[in-house]
C-alpha cells in the first residue's frame, strides 16, 4: 500500500507540479481517471502532439534536435500502443499523460518540452475533434453501405406490389422498391447532416492553451493546417469549452438510429405470421428455448432497441453541458463515453441492417394479395371521377365512399363491382373506370414525380445510385 501511494504521489507531483505534496485518495483516483476509455484516441493524440512539436520547432521555441527526438519517440509510442505492447497506467489519469510519461522514458528531458504552449484543455479538445472527424468519415461509409443494400433490394422489386399504410391501415398500393427507397432518402439526409457537422466542427482548438491563449509565439494556423482543419478556432475560451461538435454528432446519430428503428419495426411486422411479407435467413434469426416453431427477427428487434440507447447518449451529454460556465470543467470528461458508445452502437446497427437486407426473401404474392385489400384503390376511383367527369373532389369523395360501402356490403372488391352497381350510385360512370381499378392499374397510374409507378421506381433506383453511391 505504501509503495502504491508513493508512486501515485510522485506521478501527481509530476503531473500537477509543486502545488500538491501528496497523491490523491484512491476514490479520487478512481473517479478522476479516464484512461479506461480515452486511450481510444491515442492515434489522434500522437498526431496532434507531432504537429505541435513541429510547429514549436518552426517557431524556434524548440530546437531541431528536440523536435526530432520528440517525433521519433512519439512514433515509438504509437507503435507500442498499436501493437498492444503498451502498458497504460491508471495513476497517470488519461491518454495524454500516459503518452507523455512513456515519451519521457524513451527520450528523457526533452519530453517535458512538448507541452510548451499548450494545455490538456486544448489538447483534449483537439484530440476529440480529430476522433469525431474520423468517426464521421467511418459512419458515412457505413450509411452508404446500408443505402446500397436498400437499393439492391429496391431494384429487384421495382414492380412488386405491396400495401401502403397510414395509421397502419391499408391505404393505397405501392411497390416494395418504392417503399425501400424511402429509407435510402432518410439515410441520405443522415449523411448530409454528418457532412454539415464535419464542416462546422473543422476548426482547431490547439494553441488555445488552458483558456486564455499562450504567451509563446505559437503559429495556430500552421498546426491547424497540418491537422487538416480549415482554420484555428477564433476564441480561446470557446475553443476549450466547446463540445457542440460532440452534441451535433450525437444528434445526427440519434436521428439516424430512429430511421433504422423504423425500418427495423417494419421488419418485425413483415416477418410476423400475420404479415408474412418477408423471411429472414438463419444468419439473422433466432429460435425459442421452448417453442421449436419460432423464427424470431431478433436482429431487427435489437436495432430497434438500440435507438433508445443512442438517444440516451445524446440526452446524457446535453445534461452534462447545460449548466457549465466557461471555460473548462472536469464535468467535460464525461463527454467521451456517450460519443464512443453511440458511434459503436450505430455502426453495429447499420451492419446488422445491411446484413438483414441482403439476407431477406420477400413474398411477392402475399404482398400483392394484401395490396388490394381494404379497398386500396378507392382514391383511384375518386381521381377518375374528378379527371373524367369534372366532379369536384369533395363530391367525388362522397360518391366513392358510397361505392366502397356497396362493395363492403356485398363482400366484393371495387374491381369486382359491375357497371350497373357503379351507375346505381353515379349514372355518368362508364366502363372506362375499370382501367384505374385494381392494384396494377393503380400502380401504373402513379406517375407524378416521386410516385410509386414501376417506371418511376426504375428511374429512382438509377438516380439514387448516382446521388449516393458514385464512388462504389
Amino acid at each position: 500500500m505504501t509503495d502504491q501511494s508513493e508512486e501515485t504521489g510522485s506521478n501527481a507531483s509530476t503531473m500537477w507540479g509543486g502545488r500538491f505534496s501528496g497523491g490523491p485518495n484512491a476514490i479520487m483516483e478512481e473517479i478522476n481517471a479516464s484512461i479506461g476509455f480515452d486511450q481510444r484516441f491515442f492515434a489522434q493524440d500522437i498526431r496532434a502532439s507531432k504537429a505541435h512539436a513541429k510547429m514549436l520547432g518552426a517557431q524556434n521555441i524548440l530546437n531541431d534536435q528536440d523536435v526530432k527526438s520528440i517525433c521519433a519517440g512519439l512514433d515509438q509510442v504509437y507503435a507500442e500502443i498499436d501493437s498492444g505492447k503498451f502498458t497504460f497506467k491508471r495513476a497517470l489519469e488519461d491518454i495524454h499523460m500516459n503518452v507523455e510519461g512513456r515519451l519521457k522514458e524513451i527520450i528523457g528531458e526533452a519530453a517535458g518540452r512538448l507541452h510548451t504552449g499548450r494545455s490538456r484543455n486544448d489538447q483534449v479538445a483537439t484530440d476529440f475533434k480529430l476522433w469525431v472527424r474520423d468517426a464521421i468519415d467511418e459512419m458515412d461509409i457505413a450509411l452508404q453501405s446500408t443505402q446500397n443494400a436498400l437499393i439492391v433490394q429496391a431494384e429487384a422489386h421495382t414492380a412488386s406490389a405491396m400495401p401502403g399504410f397510414t395509421h397502419l391501415q391499408i391505404a393505397q398500393p405501392v411497390t416494395l422498391g418504392h417503399h425501400l427507397l424511402s429509407y435510402v432518402e432518410m439515410l441520405g439526409r443522415d449523411r448530409s447532416r454528418l457532412s454539415d457537422c464535419r464542416n462546422r466542427m473543422n476548426e482547431s482548438p490547439l494553441g488555445a492553451a488552458a483558456l486564455a491563449g499562450t504567451s509563446f509565439p505559437v503559429d495556430r494556423h500552421l498546426t491547424a493546417s497540418a491537422l487538416g482543419f480549415d482554420r484555428p478556432s477564433a476564441n480561446s475560451l470557446d475553443a476549450v469549452s466547446d463540445r457542440d461538435f460532440a452534441l451535433e454528432y450525437l444528434s445526427a446519430l440519434a436521428i439516424a438510429s430512429v430511421h433504422l428503428s423504423r425500418l427495423a419495426e417494419e421488419y418485425v411486422l413483415w416477418c410476423s405470421t400475420q404479415f408474412a411479407y418477408a423471411r429472414l435467413g438463419d444468419a439473422y434469426s433466432t429460435g425459442s428455448s421452448i417453442m421449436p416453431q419460432k423464427r424470431n427477427p431478433d436482429a431487427a428487434e435489437l436495432v430497434r432497441a438500440k435507438s433508445g440507447r443512442v438517444i440516451g447518449c445524446l440526452s446524457a451529454l446535453l445534461v452534462v453541458m447545460k449548466g457549465l460556465p466557461l471555460a473548462y470543467g472536469k464535468d467535460m470528461q464525461e463527454d467521451k463515453e456517450p460519443v464512443f458508445d453511440a458511434h459503436d452502437t450505430v455502426m453495429l446497427s447499420l451492419a446488422a441492417m445491411a446484413g438483414m437486407l441482403g439476407d431477406t426473401t420477400f413474398d411477392k404474392h402475399r404482398m400483392a394479395a394484401d395490396a388490394g385489400k381494404g379497398f386500396a384503390t378507392a382514391t383511384d376511383l375518386a381521381d377518375w371521377l374528378v379527371r373524367v367527369l369534372a366532379m369536384p373532389f369533395r363530391d367525388a369523395h362522397h360518391v366513392t365512399g358510397a361505392v366502397v360501402k356497396k362493395a363492403e356490403d356485398t363482400h366484393r372488391g371495387l374491381e369486382d363491382l359491375t357497371i350497373d352497381d357503379l351507375q346505381s350510385i353515379e349514372p355518368r360512370i362508364t366502363e372506362d373506370v375499370f382501367e384505374v381499378l385494381g392494384v396494377q392499374n393503380s400502380l401504373k397510374s402513379r406517375i407524378s414525380f416521386g410516385g410509386t409507378a414501376p417506371v418511376n421506381v426504375i428511374k429512382a433506383c438509377e438516380e439514387a445510385r448516382n446521388r449516393f453511391l458514385k464512388d462504389r
